[in-house]
């Protein structure tokens, strides 16, 4: 075991730590102060065994059948070391999300430039290099960045956490069963 402990930890690992300490903090089971001072520790962790001591005191998440949360696959991340259960389509759907506008606004734009050009009966600049160019170079940036750092995970995460606290209110206002 102290083998491990020694091992260099990845980005996943931590971003794993963090989204457990979040939950802890959602629960009431650490306050800010707290919470801040973890997740501080938990991205400055280098090995494995930084990172463990950040989750000794809190409890196990509870299975899904005892909990009074509505269970999602990335609302309980996996523990250090063990494999998260995050969907196939996480990334697909963040990437979908990213590149989507730029997609439409690149096919607006040659569209706009493709009339003109029939309506003049010449080939005129391409102006809509302009628009499309400097975007798509800001979005590769931004893709690269994202998914080295999980962003994907993150979001859905975060977007599983929002829903079950919508439906957590909607419960306890007698709007569901």
């Amino acid at each position: 075991m102290e083998q491990r402990d020694d091992m260099r930890a990845a980005d996943s690992d931590r971003t794993r730590v963090a989204e457990r300490l979040q939950a802890a903090l959602d629960e009431g089971r650490l306050d800010l102060h707290e919470y801040d001072d973890r997740l501080r520790r938990a991205f400055s962790a280098r090995t494995y065994g930084d990172l463990k001591g950040l989750l000794d005191d809190l409890p196990a998440p509870r299975p899904a059948d005892r909990s009074q949360l509505a269970p999602t696959a990335s609302a309980w991340p996996a523990a250090v070391g063990e494999t998260p259960t995050v969907p196939a389509n996480v990334t697909r759907q963040w990437l979908g999300e990213m590149w989507g506008t730029y997609f439409s606004v690149a096919a607006i734009t040659v569209g706009i430039w493709a009339v003109i050009c029939l309506m003049s009966t010449e080939l005129l600049y391409f102006w809509p290099g302009w628009v499309i160019g400097p975007y798509g170079a800001v979005l590769v940036v931004q893709t690269v960045g994202g998914l080295v750092t999980g962003a994907p995970a993150k979001e859905a995460a975060e977007r599983a956490r929002k829903e079950q606290a919508r439906l957590q209110r909607r419960r306890a206002a007698g709007l569901e069963d």
